[in-house]
C-alpha cells in the first residue's frame, strides 16, 4: 500500500514562507532594495575606475554580486510557482538552486580579479584620489544602512535575512573604503587600497563558500543541516500501529521545501489511514516537512529484528 501526499497548494506556500512573500508591500521593498544597490554598484564602479581605487572596485563588485543574487533569487522563485508539467513533475523549484550555483561561481570569479589585481598594485603602485574615494564610499555605506533597515522592517523570510547579512558585508566592504581613503589622504600611502581590497575579497570568498557548500548538498540530495535523519525515523517507528522504518530518505526539492519518503511496517493495514493522518501532521509540526510519500508493509507477528528505526520507547 503506497501513499503520497503532494498537495500542490501546500507546497507553494512552504515555498512562500522562505521566499519572497506574495504580498505586494514585500515585493516592492525587495525590488527597491535591489534597484537602489544595483544603482550604487554602478556608479561605485565607475568613481573606482576614475580614482584608481581598488577598495571602490572591490566594493562595488560585492554589492553587484549581492544585487545579483537578490535578481536571479526573485527569477527563480517566480519559475518555482509555477505548476509541474509532464516534463518536470515536481515543477521548476529547483531553479532557485541552479541561480545559487551560478552566483556563487560568479562570486568566485571576482573574487579571482580582486586578489590578482591587489598582487599587481602592490608591486605597481597607482596614483589614487583619497577625496574621491571617501566622498562616494562614504555615500555607498549610506545605501548599505538604508538597505539594511528596509530589509529589517520587512517579512524575515530566508531570502531577506541573507539579503540582510550581504548588506551588512556591504557596508563592511564600504568601510574599508572609507578607511583607504582617509589614510591616503593623510599619508600618501596607497598600498592601503590593495590591502584593504583583500579584506573586501576575504569577506566576500566566506558568503561563497558558504553558499557553495548548501548549493552542493543540495544537489548531492543530502539531508536538510538543520534535520536529523535519526530523529525523523524514530518519531516516525514510534507511532501507534508502526512496528519499524526503513529505506528512509529526506532531501531539499528546493528552500523551504523539504521531501520524505519511507517504508513503514505496520500490524495491520485496516489502521494505515490513521496512521497515515498521524505521519503527515507529526512531519509538518515537528520536522516542517509537507511533501511526504509513505508505503505501507503489513506484518503479522513483531519482528525478531528491530532496525533501522525501532520507536524509542
Amino acid at each position: 500500500m503506497h501513499a503520497h501526499k503532494h498537495d500542490h497548494g501546500t507546497h507553494a506556500h512552504g515555498l512562500g514562507e522562505n521566499h519572497a512573500h506574495p504580498h505586494t508591500g514585500h515585493n516592492r521593498t525587495l525590488l527597491f532594495a535591489l534597484l537602489l544597490t544595483l544603482s550604487f554598484a554602478g556608479i561605485e564602479a565607475l568613481a573606482g575606475w576614475w580614482s584608481g581605487s581598488l577598495a571602490l572596485l572591490s566594493d562595488a563588485a560585492h554589492m553587484l554580486t549581492d544585487s545579483s543574487a537578490l535578481g536571479l533569487a526573485a527569477a527563480a522563485v517566480w519559475l518555482a510557482r509555477r505548476p509541474p508539467s509532464l516534463l518536470h513533475s515536481y515543477g521548476l523549484v529547483r531553479a532557485e538552486v541552479l541561480a545559487a550555483l551560478f552566483n556563487s561561481l560568479m562570486m568566485l570569479v571576482l573574487i579571482g580579479f580582486i586578489v590578482s589585481e591587489a598582487f599587481e598594485r602592490f608591486g605597481a603602485p597607482r596614483e589614487i584620489t583619497g577625496g574621491t574615494v571617501i566622498g562616494v564610499a562614504v555615500i555607498g555605506l549610506a545605501v548599505n544602512l538604508l538597505v539594511a533597515w528596509l530589509l529589517s522592517r520587512g517579512e524575515h523570510t530566508l531570502n531577506s535575512r541573507a539579503a540582510l547579512l550581504h548588506v551588512l558585508g556591504d557596508a563592511l566592504g564600504s568601510v574599508a573604503a572609507i578607511a583607504a581613503g582617509i589614510v591616503i589622504v593623510v599619508t600618501g600611502w596607497t598600498p592601503i587600497d590593495p590591502l584593504l581590497s583583500l579584506l573586501v575579497a576575504a569577506l566576500i570568498l566566506v558568503s561563497a563558500l558558504r553558499l557553495l557548500r548548501e548549493v552542493v548538498h543540495v544537489l548531492m540530495e543530502g539531508v536538510p543541516l538543520n534535520l536529523q535523519l535519526d530523529a525523523i525515523g524514530h518519531d516516525l517507528a514510534a507511532l501507534d500501529g508502526v512496528l519499524r522504518v526503513h529505506d528512509l530518505h529526506v532531501w531539499t526539492l528546493s528552500s523551504g521545501a523539504i521531501a520524505l519518503s519511507a517504508h513503514l511496517e505496520i500490524r495491520n493495514l485496516a489502521d494505515w489511514p490513521g496512521i497515515l493522518a498521524a505521519a503527515r501532521q507529526l512531519m509538518d509540526t515537528r520536522h516542517g516537512i509537507r511533501h511526504v510519500t509513505l508505503q505501507a508493509e503489513a506484518m503479522q507477528a513483531q519482528p525478531l529484528v528491530r532496525g533501522p528505526y525501532p520507536p524509542l520507547r
